[in-house]
């Protein structure tokens, strides 16, 4: 009819409008975003020392210097990066190995179509048999996004509960009890024939990963020299990396299998870092400090002089044991956390996790096969898009190892800040103006996807020197003893809470937001990167019973603490008193 046919032409001409304005903000986004990042470092000042290579973040008057240098003149303890200790934290580190596979695993495999049509039929038929022309919407299932995201609801009551143990039993038990039950979980989902195993098991597996997330960074923290810790912690980002380049690899060649059952192989692999992790929290010392905090002094001398390969460790150890005196006094570590004068680290424990999720990079790992696929790859494509993000973002995150005690924890925060806004923007308007609104491209050029995927890379890469490493290694390290515990369960329940609602909504944010999606995650990582820059001091080289003094010496956290609350550097004082 004639009304039709007007509607018609009235929807193609908006369509063709808003994939012409796509196009043609790409040229308008790159100019604005290199003015702000011009801008941006012309506010920074670089100045190297010949002997340290220090990064300082110089700000003018206007803009005072809220988050610079760490005061200097910290207590230097003897020691060094002994290969004692370097195996200890590479076998510790591994860790992240669960919570790495696990991320990558899920995506590819819910793009195996006898994976979705055993489990999720509906899905499967939207894919093939419906012929959705609507590319954003292909995979839009709840109960699928419940398979995925539920294992991270489980992570965030499972951290609570690792707390208590990691303090009062140590970190290796927390270790043991997130290996076995990540092992348990993996066998179920291995062997897994209705959809019901299939949410147990992915339960177990975050009950597993809630307590290894807990223990891991503390136990890399408080075992590693304080001139090395930020490379040793990130030991557990690479860890996790790794973890998520095997299973995009494994993802790849076990769709190939012929009888379509390749998608039991990639869910029961899991047990191999399962089985590292159970077996390494076995032979693994526990740190001084925990040993320390449960009264075993003789032994925590004797290791302490073992992880640093010296005899006079006196001036370290008795730190340790005033700030464990002080921890114990505390009888409500939880209800300390909520005091006046831990308010900048309880700040940061919330935070900084909540940030790093809202970068939506746990988007493009987990659900990488599955986005390359609704933006048009075909699913070997889709798989190997998945298997390169992986190689970048393992290599990006040897930079990190290499850099973060170089340059410093806020240059690496600030620089991949906006290398990631810079990406997210062009991707959207690089997505926008093929795809539009209706979400139908056609066909893709080839140059096309190569552009498309070499923007992510970019962004994984931004993501992997900075957010990734930083999110966990700074808070981990920034915690006095008396709230250590608590204060990493906050840490890892905010972010295995915000991973749960970004995976259980994403889908369905894509199908309605369509390419806006990536504008609402490079909204955050321009907030998240002005609040590092005025927030967050810089924690390089400073004693992690130093650190109280960081605080002190803000100019905006100062105004919580008063000079009382330290003693000798150490956390003492008003947090001693018994709650």
């Amino acid at each position: 009819s004639t009304d039709d046919r007007k509607g018609n032409q009235r929807k193609s001409l908006y369509i063709n409008t808003c994939q012409s304005l796509s196009k043609s903000s790409i040229l308008f986004l790159l100019l604005c975003l290199s003015s702000l990042f011009g801008f941006l470092f012309q506010r920074l000042r670089f100045t190297f020392s010949d002997s340290s290579f220090s990064l300082r973040v110089r700000v003018e008057k206007k803009m005072p210097a809220v988050g610079g240098m760490a005061p200097q003149g910290g207590r230097e303890y003897p020691g060094s990066l002994t290969p004692f200790v370097t195996v200890t934290c590479i076998v510790a580190a591994m860790g992240g190995l669960i919570f790495g596979y696990d991320i990558g695993i899920s995506g590819g495999v819910t793009s195996m179509d006898p994976f979705l049509l055993k489990f999720f039929p509906s899905v499967y038929r939207k894919k093939h048999l419906e012929k959705s022309k609507n590319e954003y919407c292909q995979y839009d299932s709840q109960t699928l996004t419940v398979f995925t995201s539920s294992l991270y609801l489980a992570a965030l009551l499972s951290s609570l509960v690792a707390s208590t143990i990691t303090r009062k039993f140590g970190r290796k038990l927390s270790m043991l009890f997130g290996g076995v039950l990540f092992l348990i979980g993996a066998l179920i989902n291995g062997f897994a024939e209705h959809v019901w195993m299939l949410y147990v098991g992915r339960i177990l597996l975050g009950l597993g990963i809630g307590f290894a997330n807990q223990s891991v960074p503390l136990y890399l923290s408080e075992m590693a020299p304080y001139k090395y810790r930020g490379a040793l912690n990130i030991g557990f980002q690479l860890s996790i990396t790794v973890g998520i380049l095997v299973a995009n690899v494994l993802n790849y060649f076990f769709a190939k299998i012929k009888g379509g059952w390749g998608w039991r192989l990639s869910l029961g692999g899991a047990m191999v870092p399962a089985l590292i992790i159970t077996i390494g929290s076995l032979v693994l010392p526990d740190t001084p400090n925990s040993m320390i905090e449960r009264g075993d002094r003789e032994k925590a001398k004797a290791q302490l002089q073992r992880v640093r390969g010296v005899d006079d460790v006196d001036e370290e150890f008795n730190d340790l044991v005033t700030a464990s005196e002080a921890s114990r006094l505390v009888a409500h570590p939880w209800r300390n956390l909520l005091q006046r004068k831990y308010r900048p680290q309880l700040t940061m424990a919330i935070l900084i996790p909540f940030f790093q999720q809202l970068t939506g990079i746990n988007v493009i790992m987990f659900y990488a096969p599955v986005l390359f696929s609704s933006i048009g790859f075909k699913d070997d494509s889709a798989l190997m898009s998945a298997v390169i993000t992986g190689v970048v973002n393992v290599v990006a995150t040897c930079v990190s190892i290499y850099g973060v005690d170089k340059w410093g924890r806020r240059a690496l925060f600030l620089e991949g800040g906006i290398q990631m806004l810079i990406c997210q923007s062009v991707v959207a308007a690089a997505i926008g103006a093929k795809f539009g609104i209706d979400g139908n491209p056609g066909d893709l050029p080839k140059w096309y996807a190569i552009v498309v995927v070499l923007f992510i890379c970019i962004y994984v890469a931004a993501f992997a020197w900075s957010w990734g490493p930083l999110g966990w290694l700074v808070p981990s390290e920034i915690f006095p003893l008396e709230i250590r515990s608590a204060a990493q369960s906050i840490n890892v329940s905010v972010n295995m809470l915000f991973t749960f609602l970004i995976a259980q909504v994403f889908l369905t944010m894509l199908c309605h937001m369509k390419f806006g999606l990536f504008i609402f995650f490079a909204f955050f990582v321009l907030i998240m990167s002005i609040f590092i820059y005025f927030f967050l001091p810089e924690t390089k080289g400073i004693p992690i019973e130093e650190m109280a003094q960081v605080w002190k010496a803000h100019p905006y956290w100062s105004r919580f603490v008063e000079h009382d609350d330290y003693g000798n550097g150490v956390e003492m004082g008003k947090g001693a008193s018994k709650v």
